[in-house]
């Protein structure tokens, strides 16, 4: 793995949004930025190579147009720029894996300010072993300012196996941010403390105590080696899926777990990933764990 920060290029808003914040993001870890756009050549015959030129044409525009705006953004920042023959899943997860961290555009689907991840997002998603960042563009001044005042990271954690991998990428993005990181945990009462014709208030207090004591067992290394980090912990009782795009609002960055050891037969992402990725309005990183 190279000490480097890896952003794919498509030519969308999406994905120069991306790049931008992938830019940010290697300033802040003091690495380069490498930026990366894959084109496959068509088999063609010579009459086509008009146009086949006009496609390299673009394809080396579409790298040369964003480094020069990172390059004016960050004018210390070493930037390198590449044009893979190469399909672009495949691209993309070669690059990601030898890299720190990968970051896509990510497509908002219009009023419910959504995620649409495409086929080659989500394969990468699904597959990739280092961190995947998912970037959506910014539409309006509003969402440009809101996002540009957002500090807290928030994370959301499983309890039922151990997710170091997650929590150390959380804690580091909040200590390079200088940020709050809000750790939270969702947990399904049981039947009779949540149902209509048994409700139990101080069962559910009593399970949010112990939840809470096993949150904050799962927290304390991390705390240690991170001191200056502010953490809340949070116990919600509600779907892992519904409460990761209810709490991303206002956040700088989201950070989700992926199992490495999923069942063949189950998806590539799991609902609470899944959830995250497509409705969540701030960037998402997504972090693979045993």
């Amino acid at each position: 793995m190279e000490a480097v920060v890896t952003a794919g290029l498509d030519g969308s808003p999406e994905s120069l949004s991306a790049a931008r914040w992938a830019a940010d993001e290697a300033v802040r870890r003091g690495l380069p930025l490498r930026l990366i756009h894959a084109w496959v050549p068509p088999a063609s015959a010579a009459a086509d190579i008009p146009a086949q030129d006009t496609q390299r044409h673009w394809a080396h525009r579409i790298l040369r147009d964003a480094e020069s705006e990172l390059r004016e953004l960050h004018p210390g920042l070493p930037l390198t720029t590449e044009l893979a023959s190469q399909d672009a899943t495949a691209a993309l997860l070669t690059a990601g894996a030898a890299s720190e961290m990968l970051v896509l555009g990510s497509r908002g689907i219009g009023p419910v300010k959504g995620f649409f991840l495409g086929d080659i997002g989500l394969h990468v998603v699904a597959r990739a072993d280092r961190p995947v960042v998912l970037v959506r563009a910014s539409e309006q001044h509003d969402e440009q300012a809101s996002c540009a005042e957002a500090t807290g990271v928030v994370v959301g954690l499983s309890l039922r196996r151990r997710c170091e991998e997650v929590l150390e990428f959380a804690f580091g993005a909040a200590a390079r941010r200088g940020a709050t990181l809000r750790a939270v945990h969702c947990r399904t009462l049981p039947v009779p403390a949540s149902s209509l014709w048994s409700s139990s208030p101080e069962t559910a207090e009593a399970v949010a105590r112990a939840v809470g004591q096993e949150l904050g067992t799962a927290l304390r290394p991390w705390q240690e080696k991170f001191p200056d980090v502010r953490v809340i912990d949070e116990v919600m009782f509600d779907s892992a899926a519904r409460a990761m795009a209810s709490v991303a609002p206002g956040s700088a960055l989201l950070v989700v777990g992926r199992r490495r050891d999923r069942p063949a037969l189950a998806p590539g992402i799991g609902p609470v990933t899944h959830a995250a990725i497509h409705h969540a309005p701030c960037p998402v990183a997504v972090v693979t764990h045993h």
